[in-house]
This record gives C-alpha cells, sequence and structure tokens, in this order.
C-alpha cells in the first residue's frame, strides 16, 4: 500500500513541475506563454473549406516578434504561396513595434517566410495546382518561444455553400443545447 501512495504523487509532481528538460534554455518566453494565440483568422474558416493543415515556423526579425509579443498582428486578406520552391507568407501586416528605430524597424507588409519540411512543401504545391487549392494563415501563435503559424489547404466556398454551413452549424448548435437541456432535466427528476 506504501508504494501505491508514494508512485502516482512522484509521477504527477513530475510531469508537473517543469516542461522543459534539466538544463535547457529558454527561448526569451515565459511559462505563461507556451501556446499563446497571438491572432486567429475567423474570417478563413467561413470563407474556405478546410481540407489539411500544418503548422509552420516563420522567419521574422526581432522587432516584428516584439510587435507579435504585443498581439499587434492583422491576418486578414492574408494567403501563402509556393515560389522557387520555398513557402512565402503574403498580406500579413505586423505594425512597427513602437521602440524600434532606423536599423532596428522592419517593413509592415513585407512577405515572410515560411518554415516547412521539403515534402510538405513538394506535396501541398502539387495539390494546389491540380485541385486549384488556396494556402490560407489560420492563426499565429507561441510555441516555446518560438512564433509559429498554422497554414490550412482550403477550397474557396461559393455563397450558397457558406449559407449552407452557416445552416448545418446552427442546427448542431440547437441539437447540443437541446441535449444539455434533457441531461439537465433528466437529473433533476430523479432527486
Amino acid at each position: 500500500m506504501y508504494v501505491r501512495l508514494v508512485a502516482p504523487a512522484r509521477k504527477t509532481s513530475t510531469t508537473t513541475s517543469r516542461s522543459k528538460p534539466a538544463g535547457a534554455k529558454g527561448v526569451g518566453a515565459s511559462a505563461g506563454e507556451a501556446n499563446r494565440v497571438v491572432a486567429s483568422n475567423r474570417r478563413a474558416r467561413h470563407d474556405y473549406d478546410i481540407l489539411e493543415t500544418v503548422e509552420c515556423g516563420l522567419v521574422l526579425q526581432g522587432s516584428e516578434v516584439k510587435s507579435l509579443r504585443e498581439g499587434r498582428i492583422a491576418l486578414q486578406d492574408s494567403y501563402a504561396r509556393i515560389a522557387d520552391g520555398e513557402a512565402w507568407l503574403f498580406g500579413v501586416h505586423v505594425p512597427p513595434y513602437a521602440q524600434a528605430n532606423g536599423f532596428g524597424a522592419h517593413e509592415p507588409d513585407r512577405p515572410r517566410k515560411l518554415l516547412m519540411h521539403r515534402r510538405q512543401i513538394d506535396e501541398w504545391m502539387g495539390r494546389s495546382r491540380q485541385q486549384s487549392l488556396t494556402m490560407v494563415p489560420l492563426s499565429i501563435y507561441f510555441k516555446d518561444g518560438r512564433a509559429k503559424v498554422e497554414i490550412a489547404l482550403a477550397r474557396g466556398r461559393r455563397r450558397y455553400d457558406k449559407r449552407q454551413a452557416i445552416a448545418t452549424r446552427d442546427a448542431e448548435r440547437e441539437s447540443a443545447r437541446e441535449a444539455r437541456a434533457a441531461s439537465r432535466g433528466g437529473g433533476r427528476g430523479r432527486n
């Protein structure tokens, strides 16, 4: 019985005490910023049918990272494209960091390189050309102190597709709401 009491306590203390191995240096991120979402592109989920998603790294300058940490970024009308065997993110507006002047400042609307595996780039390039698909960013977030982008391979929706998607989503919400109400009502009747 003594072993049963000690083993779970030891297991929970090692999993919650730290997220990095001993001796690993941080990259400037605090513990509360482990997977902090900076911006999300809600319009993309409305305008496109999402077929597949992938997490990509993002090549940024120092002042861009500072602006992202402040939550200053606009993903509207942004898209990704593969050019010369490299993935690029276009249309993302990152306002200049207030304290970055002159040489340290960045251009707000410049294209930013995405870090993907070669096989992912080749696969997505082939699929987007053959099936007329679009690559759109869904969200930008920090993961272990590094900026990441969730890119989706998507098919554009027609106007009637959007209406149908809204109707099915509303129907699902209504059925879930009724199921919750029935489960609450059923539990009260027994007491």
